[in-house]
């Protein structure tokens, strides 16, 4: 049972420091939104890697030895980018994460299997799953990231949805109006910002409005800032004014996210059930009726002596 223990602890370890490693990867990519305007504007809006972090250059170059390619690379990058990974090399230090992991995994199925059966088949079992295990584990990882940054930026579409609202209303262009937005939701949602300051930085390149906005809704995967993104198409194909559109679909937003909250407050009483059944009402029971059966266990005890 120790030896169980133990590895099982390791294991916990081992998967603790993935997540911090890739937390510190994300958080050293994040500081590059403190840079001055200049630097935010013209470079990467969102530099999601250290490129000069040794352990990143570490895990790219081990990440070299087993590239992904072809259709699953693509994936891998598309995934990475929704993440909000965007640098070149955040595919190859994402291919060292994986290595490592398995590489790490392997070494705690082989040395808990010999420890455990002592034998070399059972011991090379464990090092295939547990190599397997940490090879599966970063791209759940990655989703789980990409799932919690759609989150974030749905949460932030209905105050950007007033920003743009007010900054047009007043006057300014659609460009000036996303670019003033961006900055002021820069501190408060860095990852709305970032995707409105790459769709910024497309159109200063040279691309349409309409190919910005298209990729910004397809960039992040997120439903709402797709509509927000065909909201916006539509009202420059058809040259309709864009303010009371925009304060209709905030209000239908905000409508929307408050439908949602009632929602999952209604499915709290019966996801409530399992809990209350098999935790708290034993506890209950066992609390109330736990002293009144030892005075009837001594009662009769006493009864039958």
């Amino acid at each position: 049972m120790l030896i169980v223990a133990a590895f099982f602890a390791f294991v916990l370890l081992a998967v603790t420091g993935g997540g911090y490693l890739v937390l510190r990867l994300r958080t050293a990519g994040a500081t590059g939104e403190a840079a001055p305007e200049r630097e935010r504007l013209i470079g990467d809006p969102e530099p999601a890697l250290a490129a000069g972090s040794a352990l990143a250059a570490q895990l790219s170059t081990l990440g070299t030895l087993m590239p992904a390619r072809g259709k699953e690379g693509d994936r891998l990058r598309k995934e990475l980018f929704r993440a909000g990974y965007r640098d070149p090399s955040a595919l190859a230090v994402f291919s060292g994460i994986r290595i490592a992991c398995a590489a790490l995994l392997a070494f705690a199925g082989l040395w808990a299997g010999g420890l455990v059966s002592g034998g070399a088949s059972n011991a090379f079992l464990a090092a295939v799953c547990g190599a397997g295990f940490g090879f599966l584990l970063p791209p759940r990882g990655v989703e789980f990231l990409v799932r919690a940054r759609a989150a974030r930026i749905r949460t932030a579409v209905a105050p950007a949805l007033d920003l743009l609202t007010l900054a047009i209303e007043a006057g300014q262009s659609l460009d000036s109006a996303m670019l003033d937005t961006a900055r002021s939701l820069r501190r408060v949602y860095p990852d709305l910002c970032a995707e409105l300051l790459f769709c910024h930085l497309e159109m200063r390149a040279g691309k349409s409005r309409y190919e910005a906005l298209e990729h910004l809704a397809q960039r992040s995967g997120e439903s709402e800032l797709a509509k927000l993104a065909a909201l916006l198409i539509d009202g420059e194909r058809f040259g309709s004014s864009l303010g009371p559109a925009l304060r209709t679909h905030s209000k239908y937003l905000r409508t929307h996210m408050r439908f949602a909250a009632q929602e999952k407050a209604r499915k709290l009483t019966v996801k409530l059930v399992l809990p209350v059944f098999f935790l708290i009402f034993p506890s209950v029971l066992l609390v109330t009726l736990g002293p009144a059966y030892l005075q009837m266990r001594k009662f009769f005890e006493t009864f039958m002596q």
